[in-house]
């Protein structure tokens, strides 16, 4: 039997039931793939974050329940408070390497940890109407639409981003995932994101979208340091900072559960 320290930790949030869920499990030495795989599959969260320490830090991987992903912003917060508060870490930052995206770091402060992520840059695009009856949006209702990794669809009205009741189900015919953002009223921006086909239709609070998001808004609003909130029912806010072709998105994180995964 192999025992496997467990962890779900919700991200983005100073307390439970807020941000963003993510499971955690610390590894001694890297197992199969499809045993991962399987593991992220039992666990039913959006993602489940492996690390195996080496030299340098961290080795770092995250599984949705469909498959391995290149970059998860929540999970990697949730793994670092992890490494912060329970396996006797003395530093302030962590160096995570990763295979798709280079090193990534986190540091923290008091309660904030910061993540250090690429900038993601986006592109004018031409929308699908499949995208705008799916969203249940009229086209004078958005802004503009842009895509990098995922769909990037900026609204007139916050409010209405927050009211919106999409078709997941219709969405997951299209090639990427989708973020709806606007200009904030008390935030700098708010933002929602759609991810039909995985464990959770609405991630609650997305990390990894803010690569795009946090360069995208810094040059409409003239600004470097801004403010964020996803605004899913479970909400999360970010202190967010675009820094070159980096940008830093901050929270905090809460332990939800501790337990052993047993395999057999």
């Amino acid at each position: 039997m192999h025992s496997i320290d467990f962890y779900m930790i919700d991200a983005f949030s100073n307390k439970n039931f807020g941000g963003n869920a993510a499971a955690v499990c610390p590894l001694t030495e890297w197992l199969p793939d499809e045993t991962l795989l399987k593991m992220a599959k039992q666990h039913n969260q959006s993602e489940t974050a492996y690390f195996v320490r080496n030299d340098t830090g961290f080795e770092l991987r995250w599984f949705t329940t469909q498959y391995e992903i290149n970059l998860c912003g929540h999970a990697t917060l949730a793994a670092a408070h992890v490494i912060f508060e329970y396996l006797d870490y003395p530093h302030t930052d962590i160096t995570f390497s990763t295979r798709f995206v280079g090193d990534l770091s986190v540091s923290r402060d008091g309660e904030w940890l910061t993540l250090d992520f690429p900038a993601w840059k986006t592109e004018a695009a031409d929308a699908p109407d499949l995208l705008f009856e799916k969203l249940g949006l009229d086209r004078a209702e958005v802004k503009e639409i842009r895509v990098g990794r995922d769909w990037l669809v900026v609204m007139n009205d916050p409010q209405r981003l927050k009211a919106l009741t999409p078709d997941i189900h219709g969405l997951a015919s299209l090639d990427k995932m989708v973020c709806i953002t606007a200009q904030g009223e008390e935030e700098d921006f708010v933002s929602r994101f759609f991810c039909p086909g995985e464990a959770v239709a609405e991630d609650p609070v997305t990390g990894s979208t803010h690569s795009m998001l946090i360069p995208y808004w810094a040059d409409k609003l003239g600004k470097t340091d801004m403010l964020a909130r996803q605004v899913s029912a479970r909400g999360g806010e970010l202190r967010c900072r675009l820094r070159g072709d980096r940008v830093l998105i901050g929270g905090m994180a809460t332990t939800y559960l501790i337990g052993k995964v047993l395999l057999r």
